[in-house]
């Protein structure tokens, strides 16, 4: 029996992240065990804080003046020791606390007090006498005989506009009773039913492969269209019928409603939905439905890694080299890296899916680290659209100063009058602005990184965020002599508008940030366009993916250099995975599709073997690439991020840290440092940021002594500087 527990308490402090000592009541010794949150008096003061049991002990060394657990918050542990095990590997994996660790096991409502929902609920009680063998009371009768238990009496009142006296009267003599019970929140929609779709060769070839090989982890490399959806839920299939359960993780919320409907029109109850727009409640509800065993399969974004399954069979994560896989706040897990520790641990398989898997993680594939398997096809036979680039620098000699290439306005014209559906795609995830010519397409590259340069309007230069270099504006082209040097931008909202203006009884849709805030705005958008009663749907990278719609015969790129000139080094790669997914929303039907790129470097590798759907000869010249540089994945890439409302503690503090940590890194020639300097962003919320970057063969001992010195030197300034470390991150600016 223990009599002691190790806990982590309920504080974001970096000071407090460690285990307190607490004494075991009598009451509880019973129950104690890993995962349970408690109540404990914490500090001088002894205020209430809530804890998470992490340790259990027999005894201590010293049992003077510990301090005892007040009761629990909680029926039931919300974690396990098999989570703690995951939840210590991300710490040190991620550079963060245990409380930032535990807290993604957890659903967020119940740190509000979130709890089942309770109501009470109508039941049908004896039968009608006689003299209540009549309308208004037979129909209520009826009425709650078909949906027993399912409304409280003020919900079939006003849902049914029936008479709340009456209802009342019923209860009083006992046709109709009450009681208190449970109320769903989730999604308890009946879909439409998605038969099995008869696989092909390549398919069944996929799926007897993943269930038959020893191996632990899948690359499934299928081109846009080729059924890797129905090569999920087969093997989905496979998990439910030996009684394991199955994740499967999307990158966007926006591909929900498609993945959802074919799932629960498969597999009915049996599938929970997990993503960000939930309600607490609704979130809570999803959480304990799979704790409590109720569904096999979870469909959501990257948080549903997290679910408290207990007998997983597969992980499955589409759409593989999505960014949004990786946290941007801490821990700032990557969920292909959490899946695989889960793989481990539950003995379960992971399948990755893309038609442009990253290139780390293709690289793991040659190395024979992940089993590749390739999908060469289409699965309904349809052939793949052809795709066009168009120069615009030859659209403006021809005086076509226009968002639309004269070839992209005649083919939206034609295919609305043929009343075929378009899409128009505009990547704004490219939010930094890049200096180009006009005239030649020439970017304004650093000649240390072969990065873009950044305008930085504050100094009035040119910036390299990597290794910090600047230059004055230039005010002609060095390439072709030209003062056609301009700012590139353009938004969704401005293409709306222009389409709008051009082409005015078209039906117009929008799928970005901005029209996408609401709760069911994405299935509502996504509904309304694949009913038919759109005729353009304008989007950003949410719409580049896994969507399915039969009569989509034109994909327009609007401007394709805003992900080739992101000050990233793989800007190479983003574009052509968003090329290539974006032109895999067209000709997905009986009908042909059509993709015209417009881009002022049509010459670029990237669009040019996504044109052509060559991705191997893209990975190889990118993988080169990333070789000669030392780029991951030949080597780890280690981010600090610093901010702060002062500007000269920023610097002063940065620096400080800096000069410490090159002195350290100096002696070991694996490392190298990049920085101090500006973020590409260089100020968000009134507080400035800059940035350290590491570079090399960074082992997590490294990481940790790293995490540690920063933190050190930072003690003084904790409440002015804030300090953000990331393990190969995604997002460098």
């Amino acid at each position: 029996m223990y009599t002691y527990a190790g806990i982590i308490v309920n504080n974001s402090s970096v000071k407090l992240d460690k285990i307190f000592t607490y004494k075991v009541p009598e009451k509880l010794k019973d129950k104690i065990e890993i995962g349970f949150r408690v109540k404990v008096p914490f500090g001088m003061g002894n205020k209430k804080l809530d804890g998470f049991i992490v340790k259990l002990y027999e005894n201590v060394l010293h049992d003077k003046k510990i301090k005892e657990i007040i009761d629990f918050c909680d029926d039931f542990p919300l974690f396990t020791a098999k989570d703690l095990e995951l939840i210590e590997k991300m710490r040190e994996r991620y550079l963060c606390t245990y409380l930032d660790c535990i807290k993604v096991f957890i659903p967020r409502g119940i740190f509000k007090g979130v709890k089942d929902k309770k109501q009470n609920l109508v039941y049908t009680g004896k039968k009608l006498e006689k003299n209540f063998d009549r309308n208004p009371y037979k129909s209520i009768y009826e009425l709650v005989e078909g949906e027993n238990g399912k409304y409280t009496k003020n919900f079939i009142s006003k849902k049914y506009n029936l008479s709340l006296s009456s209802i009342n009267t019923m209860i009083k003599h006992g046709f109709l009773i009450t009681g208190r019970s449970t109320v769903n929140r989730y999604d308890e929609r009946k879909y439409d039913i998605y038969s099995k779709k008869t696989l092909n060769e390549e398919q069944q070839f996929a799926v007897n492969k993943i269930i038959n090989s020893d191996k632990k982890i899948f690359l499934i490399h299928g081109v846009t269209g080729s059924g890797k959806t129905e090569i999920y839920m087969r093997l989905v299939e496979k998990a439910m019928k030996s009684g394991k359960e199955s994740i499967i993780l999307v990158p966007e919320i926006a591909l929900t409603p498609q993945m959802v409907e074919r799932f629960k029109g498969r597999f009915g109850k049996d599938v929970s939905v997990f993503h960000s727009k939930l309600s607490d409640g609704e979130r809570y509800d999803e959480w304990m439905r799979v704790k409590r065993g109720q569904v096999k399969v979870a469909i959501g974004a990257r948080s549903a890694i997290f679910l408290p399954f207990r007998n997983l069979g597969f992980i499955i994560i589409d759409e593989e080299q999505e960014w949004s896989y990786k946290s941007d706040s801490n821990p700032k897990y990557n969920a292909r890296e959490v899946g695989e520790i889960k793989c481990s641990q539950y003995g379960c398989k992971m399948v990755l899916g893309s038609a442009t898997p990253s290139i780390e993680t293709y690289h793991r594939c040659t190395r024979g680290e992940i089993q590749l398997i390739t999908l060469k096809n289409r699965a309904d036979g349809a052939a793949m659209p052809k795709i066009r680039i168009i120069d615009m620098r030859e659209e403006l000699v021809n005086n076509n100063k226009s968002m639309f290439s004269k070839i992209l306005y005649k083919s939206i014209c034609d295919r609305l009058n043929k009343r075929e559906q378009i899409i128009l795609f505009l990547n704004r995830r490219g939010y930094s602005t890049f200096v180009s010519c006009r005239k030649c397409g020439y970017v304004f590259k650093c000649s240390n990184c072969d990065i873009s340069y950044t305008y930085h309007h504050n100094i009035g230069k040119l910036v390299c965020h990597y290794c910090g270099s600047k230059i004055d504006v230039p005010k002609t082209c060095p390439k072709c002599g030209s003062r056609y040097v301009k700012y590139f931008g353009v938004g969704t909202e401005k293409i709306e508008q222009l389409i709008k203006n051009e082409f005015h009884q078209a039906k117009i849709l929008r799928m970005d940030f901005d029209t996408t805030r609401k709760k069911n705005s994405y299935e509502s958008i996504y509904n309304t366009f694949k009913e038919g009663r759109a005729d353009i749907l304008i989007g950003t990278q949410m719409i580049a993916k896994g969507l399915d719609f039969k009569n989509v015969t034109l994909v327009g790129v609007i401007a394709a250099d805003l992900s080739i000139n992101l000050p990233d080094f793989r800007s190479s790669e983003k574009t052509y995975e968003l090329i290539t997914q974006v032109s895999g929303r067209a000709g997905r039907g009986e009908k042909p599709g059509e993709v015209i790129v417009q881009t002022y470097n049509p010459e670029n590798y990237s669009l040019r073997c996504a044109a052509e759907n060559r991705y191997r000869d893209f990975y190889n010249r990118e993988i080169s690439i990333r070789e000669r540089m030392n780029y991951p994945p030949f080597s780890d890439i280690l981010l600090i991020n610093m901010s702060s409302k002062n500007e000269d503690i920023l610097i002063k503090s940065i620096q400080n840290v800096g000069i410490f940590l090159r002195n350290i890194l100096i002696k070991n020639d694996k490392i190298e440092m990049l920085g101090p300097c500006p973020c590409e962003i260089s100020k968000i919320k009134e507080s400035y940021r800059w940035k350290i970057m590491i570079k090399g063969k960074i082992s997590l001992n490294i990481a940790q002594n790293i995490r540690k010195i920063v933190y050190d030197l930072l003690k003084d300034v904790y409440n002015d500087v804030k300090v953000s470390i990331d393990i190969n991150p995604i997002n460098m600016m």
